[in-house]
Order: structure tokens, then C-alpha cells, then sequence
């Protein structure tokens, strides 16, 4: 069988685990359904979402030979830890759609999309504890970590001289600790404690990584998940935004001046973009994103050549080749 084969095959039980994990609790012999767990599996299942998180974990356990019945249980606990995360991010953050849908604070209300949340995180810890404590353990330096790097995204917005350390700590908080997760949950399996430490700096590395590429997609308006200048619009600094910021002083006073009232029209958010783009910030931004990804593999060391750590390291330069096309057809 081919690998492509078994991820599809492996992907397809993780579902299947997913869905049997949130399934009605005891919400009382006078209560029909668990409005909880019926918001849970509106964010979680059938919304588009790329299981990337459980992908990784297979590919980091066929690197270390971990049985692939444990793997399945890790790659549910990184998709509902994530799940959980973007609960919460949307009542931060006010976010209606997601995926082309509804936020579930857009359809059942805050008080709901942050205890549905709670929820996932309470029955995801349950779960690993039954099958490693010490990955139970981890999870919840993750998540505490998540957390904290979400308040400083939030205690970030509106900054425009924002330390370029302080963006990079947001953002291996927020994607890397997970994505690190899913490798140091595989090692911990294999009792490999190499491996737990290289997996971990793959993860946390490809993590920011993402969310660079995050960052140019929504100045070029190549993100099919979202809005062209979400950032902009959220006041949310960015690395293409503050790398042309640093450049432009001209630039600086206009977003300044657009951020002083409670909207941004199109037409501006247009002008800023284009503005940003002018600077190189974006080709420059391309450059901090592929050293983070040849940071990655570069900790993946003797792991890059065997099963799983071929197809991480071709994950991770296919997402270089992505970001890099998109830069090079929008950016003349």
C-alpha cells in the first residue's frame, strides 16, 4: 500500500475517533441534546478542515515506528486541542465565518463557543490520559503556552513598532507549540528522547513558518479561508506590515490615520496593501519564512532521510515552493 493510501486511510479513522468524541453527554433528563457538544461538531466536523495536525503525527510516528492504533489517539488530541483554539479565537477575535460557515459564536453566542471549548479541552486531556500521561502532561504546557501567546496577539493590536522577536513569539505560541506537539506526542511514544527534542524544534519552527505564509497570503489575497487584509481590518500586526512599516514612514502615517476610526473601507485597505507591497516587504517576508523552514529541517537531522521524515521534509519545502509561486505571480 502506498503512503498516500495510508494517510487517507489513517485520516478517514482519526474522523471516525473525532466524531465518536463528541458525541452527546449527560446534559440532564429534561434537556434534549448537549447544545455543547452540537456546537463542537459544528466547528470540528464537516467544515473543511485540513487534519493537517493528525497528518503530522503519523508522519512523525512512522519516523520512530510508533504502533499506528496510538497514533490515532494523538492525532485526535492535536485536532481537538486546535479545534478548541479556534473557538475561543473567534470570540476574541468577533470572527463570524469560518470555513465558509457560521462561527459558533455567530450562531449559539459567546457564552457558548467558550464553554463548548472548555469542553473539548476538559474530554481531549481525559482522553490522554488514558493513553500516556505524559502526553497529557505536555498538553497542557501546550495549551497553557497557545493561551498565552493568544493574549499577546490581542495586547499586540494596534502596535505598529511591534519587536519582530515579540511576532515570532506569538507566533510559535499560537501554531509552533501544537505543531512541535504533534512530534514530541509521536517520540514520547517511541521513548525516543532524540526524537522528542528534534521533533519538538521541526514543529515549532514549520509553525512559524505557517503563520508567515499566513501573513503573505492575506496581503496578496491568495487565502481562500478568509478576507484579503483580515490583518489590516483586525489592526493586527503582521510581518509583511511591520517590515514595510520600518521601511516607510509615509506608510506608518497612513495606517495610522486609518486605524484612528472603528473601520477601514476597501478602497483603503486596497491603498495600504499596495502600499506594504511597494516596500519588498513581502519578498522579505519570503525570506524569513523559508530560514524558518530550513531551521526545520535542519533539526530534523538523521530523521530527514528514513520513513515519515521524507515526507516532513517534502511537506515542509512544498510549502516554500507554494508561497514562493503565489510572491512571484502577484508581486511583479
Amino acid at each position: 500500500m502506498d503512503l498516500a493510501r495510508e494517510l487517507s486511510e489513517f485520516l478517514g479513522v482519526v474522523e471516525q475517533r473525532i466524531g465518536a468524541a463528541l458525541v452527546d453527554g449527560d446534559a440532564g433528563p429534561e434537556v434534549k441534546g448537549d447544545t455543547l457538544m452540537e456546537a463542537a461538531r459544528h466547528l470540528v466536523m464537516g467544515g473543511g478542515g485540513k487534519r493537517a495536525r493528525p497528518m503530522l503525527v503519523r508522519l512523525f510516528g512512522d519516523a520512530v515506528g510508533v504502533p499506528t492504533e496510538q497514533l490515532v489517539e494523538a492525532g485526535v488530541a492535536a485536532e481537538l486541542i486546535h479545534s478548541a483554539s479556534l473557538l475561543h479565537d473567534d470570540v476574541v477575535d468577533g470572527g463570524m465565518f469560518r470555513r465558509g460557515r457560521p462561527t459558533v459564536n455567530a450562531r449559539w453566542g459567546n457564552i457558548v463557543a467558550v464553554m463548548s471549548g472548555d469542553l473539548i479541552l476538559s474530554t481531549t486531556l481525559l482522553r490522554l490520559v488514558q493513553l500516556d500521561a505524559r502526553l497529557a502532561e505536555s498538553a497542557m504546557s501546550v495549551v497553557a503556552e497557545m493561551t498565552r501567546a493568544a493574549i499577546a496577539e490581542v495586547e499586540a493590536r494596534g502596535v505598529m513598532d511591534l519587536p519582530m522577536p515579540r511576532l515570532r513569539y506569538i507566533a510559535e505560541g499560537k501554531t509552533g507549540s501544537l505543531f512541535g506537539w504533534c512530534g514530541r506526542a509521536a517520540a514520547l511514544l517511541a521513548n525516543n528522547p532524540e526524537a522528542v527534542k528534534r521533533f519538538d524544534g521541526f514543529g515549532r519552527h514549520l509553525g512559524v513558518a505557517f503563520q508567515i505564509a499566513d501573513d503573505i497570503r492575506d496581503i496578496l489575497g491568495t487565502d481562500v479561508g478568509k478576507p484579503q487584509y483580515a490583518d489590516l481590518h483586525s489592526r493586527t500586526p503582521s510581518m509583511p506590515m511591520l517590515l514595510a512599516l520600518a521601511k516607510d514612514e509615509g506608510l506608518r502615517r497612513k495606517l495610522r490615520d486609518a486605524w484612528a476610526f472603528s473601520s477601514i473601507s476597501p478602497e483603503r485597505a486596497q491603498e495600504l496593501g499596495a502600499g506594504i507591497i511597494a516596500t519588498g516587504a513581502v519578498d522579505q517576508s519570503l525570506e524569513w519564512m523559508n530560514t524558518e523552514i530550513e531551521a526545520a529541517l535542519e533539526q530534523l537531522g538523521p530523521f530527514s532521510s528514513g520513513v515519515g521524515g521524507q515526507e516532513l521534509a517534502g511537506w515542509a519545502r512544498k510549502l516554500s515552493d507554494g508561497i514562493t509561486a503565489q510572491v512571484r505571480s502577484k508581486v511583479a
